[in-house]
C-alpha cells in the first residue's frame, strides 16, 4: 500500500465507522429516498430513525428546513463539492405525535447518479444549553427587578414616613441611611450623614452606652432607648434601637423620637391651615386628578385676575397657565410619578389676557380617599431679577441668574428684563453720585434730560420724589 493511499475496508467496518464520526447519517438516494440511516451507538435519542427508511426525506423535515435542504442538495449534485454545514428541523411523525429537533448536516455525493450521504451533529445538547442561559439570563433579570422593586419600597417607605429613622452598621457604628426626617432632626444634611459615626452626631451621659450597644447589640436589649443630645440642632431626642440581619450582616435601625416636640392639635392644625389657605400671599389651588380645579383661595383669584370663585371652580387649571394643557400635563404627570414637583417655571394667564411669570409647585396626595393635587403658586418677575443681582450698586447680573430665566420667559423677555435692570441700575448711581442732581445725572449718562425723566418715571423715581 503506498504512502497516501486508503485502506480497503469491508462494508460493516465503513458503517461503523460512519455512525462513530457522526451522530446521524443518512444515505439517499438520486430521487431523495432514504436508503439507510445510521445512528451513533453512543447516543440514545436518536432510536426512532430506523423507521425512516424507505420515506422520502421531506417526510422527515420541516417544510422550510426542506427548502434549505434542498437547494445545498442540488449543488452538491451538480459537482459543488462537499455543501456547507446547514442547520436542518426534524419533524418525526411517529407514535402518534410529532416531535421536533436540529441537527447540523453536511452533505456529500456518493456518485455521480445524485446519491447523497449527510453527516449530522445533534444540536439538542446545544439548543439545551442555550435555552438553561436563557432561563439563568431571566431568572437574574427577575432577581434584579425583585430587588430595585424592593429598593424602591424601602426609598418610599423611608421618605414618606414622618418618624425620623438612621440606619447604622455594625460593629463600627457608620449611618450607611438616614431619611429626610432624622436629618431635620439632627440638623444636617443627609449628604454629610451618610458614611459618618452616629456616636458624633449625638452627645450626653448615655453615649457610651450606645457605642457600647452599637458595637455588640446583642449583649444589650434593643428596645433600651437612648436620651441623648444631637450635636448640631441641640435638640433633645430618644435614639430608640432595634437589631436586624441582611446578607448576613447586622445592622441597627434606629428610630429617633423627640420626646419635647411641641405639636398642635389636630383640630387646631386644621383650622391654622385653612386659615393659611385663605389668608396666605401665595396663591394655592387644589384641583382633582385630572386638573379640574376644585379649591382655590383668594391669593389665586387675584393673581389671575378673576371676578370669584365660581369662574374657576370646575375650569381646567391649564386654562390659566400660559402653555395649558402642556404645563399642566407635565406637572401631573411628574406629580403623580414622583409624589411631588419642586419647581415649576411658567406663566399665569389673566382674564384680560396678560401673563404674569410665576412659579409653581405640585404635590400628588395620594393617601386621601379621594385623591387630588395641591398646588402652590409663586408670582415671580421683575422683582426677582433684581434680587438676584450683585449685592452693591452698579453690578450686572451674573450669567447664573440669567440662566435661570431660561425656560421662564423667552429671548427677548431675558434681554428686556436684564436690560431694564441694567438701566435701573446706573440711573441709581448716577443720581447717587450727583446727590439727586438730575441734568448733572443726565450728562454724566449721556442722555437728555427729557429722556432722563422718562426713565426715572418708568422706573417709579419721579413717584419716590413726589411722596
Amino acid at each position: 500500500m503506498g504512502a497516501g493511499s486508503f485502506p480497503i475496508v469491508s462494508p460493516e467496518l465503513l458503517r461503523e465507522l460512519v455512525s462513530a464520526a457522526a451522530d446521524i447519517s443518512i444515505v439517499l438516494s438520486a430521487s431523495w429516498i432514504i436508503v439507510s440511516v445510521l445512528a451513533n451507538p453512543a447516543s440514545a435519542t436518536f432510536s426512532q430513525v430506523k423507521g425512516w427508511e424507505g420515506l422520502p426525506i421531506s417526510e422527515v423535515l420541516q417544510s422550510e428546513s426542506f427548502e434549505k435542504f434542498s437547494g445545498s442538495a442540488k449543488q452538491v449534485a451538480f459537482g459543488g463539492g462537499p455543501s456547507r454545514a446547514i442547520e436542518l428541523n426534524h419533524a418525526d411523525r411517529g407514535n402518534g405525535g410529532v416531535s421536533e429537533f436540529p441537527v447540523r448536516y453536511t452533505l456529500h455525493a456518493l456518485n455521480p447518479d445524485g446519491a447523497l450521504i449527510m453527516l449530522g451533529r445533534d444540536l439538542r445538547p446545544i439548543a439545551e444549553a442555550q435555552q438553561q442561559l436563557v432561563n439563568a439570563q431571566l431568572e437574574l433579570e427577575r432577581d434584579y427587578e425583585l430587588q430595585r422593586e424592593g429598593q424602591t419600597r424601602y426609598r418610599a417607605v423611608m421618605q414618606a414616613t414622618s418618624d425620623a429613622f438612621v440606619l447604622v452598621a455594625t460593629p463600627n457604628g457608620k449611618i450607611t441611611d438616614v431619611n429626610d426626617a432624622a436629618a431635620a432632626v439632627l440638623g444636617a444634611e443627609k449628604d454629610a450623614l451618610v458614611g459618618g459615626f452616629l456616636a458624633h452626631e449625638v452627645d450626653g451621659r448615655r453615649l457610651a452606652d450606645l457605642q457600647a450597644f452599637l458595637a455588640d447589640p446583642v449583649s444589650v436589649n434593643a428596645a433600651t432607648p437612648f436620651e441623648l443630645v444631637a450635636r448640631r440642632s441641640r435638640h433633645r431626642v430618644l435614639v430608640v434601637p432595634s437589631v436586624f440581619r441582611a446578607a448576613g450582616d447586622r445592622y441597627v435601625l434606629c428610630r429617633i423620637d423627640l420626646p419635647d416636640a411641641a405639636t398642635l392639635p389636630g383640630s387646631e392644625t386644621t383650622d391654622a391651615l385653612q386659615s393659611l389657605f385663605r389668608l396666605g400671599p401665595e396663591s394655592v389651588v387644589f384641583t382633582d386628578r385630572s386638573g379640574v380645579v376644585r379649591a382655590a383661595n383668594d391669593a389665586f383669584l387675584a393673581l389671575s385676575d378673576q371676578a370669584g370663585i365660581q369662574a374657576v371652580v370646575g375650569q381646567s387649571l391649564g386654562e390659566f397657565l400660559a402653555r395649558g394643557a402642556v404645563d399642566l400635563k407635565v406637572l401631573i404627570e411628574n406629580a403623580k410619578r414622583n409624589g411631588a414637583v419642586r419647581v415649576y417655571a411658567t406663566k399665569v394667564r389673566s382674564s384680560a389676557g396678560s401673563e404674569v411669570p410665576v412659579e409653581m409647585s405640585a404635590t400628588w396626595l395620594g393617601d386621601l380617599p379621594e385623591p387630588v393635587l395641591g398646588f402652590v403658586i409663586r408670582e415671580t418677575g421683575r422683582a426677582d431679577v433684581l434680587r438676584r443681582k450683585g449685592t452693591g450698586p452698579g453690578e450686572v447680573q451674573s450669567a447664573q441668574s440669567v440662566a435661570e430665566l431660561v425656560g421662564a420667559s423667552s429671548l427677548r423677555e431675558i434681554v428686556a428684563q436684564t436690560t431694564d435692570v441694567i438701566e435701573k441700575i446706573c440711573i441709581e448711581t448716577a443720581l447717587e453720585l450727583t446727590r439727586n442732581n438730575r441734568l448733572a445725572a443726565a450728562e454724566m449718562l449721556g442722555l437728555s434730560r427729557q429722556s432722563l425723566y422718562v426713565k426715572l418715571r418708568k422706573f417709579g423715581f419721579a413717584e419716590k420724589d413726589e411722596a
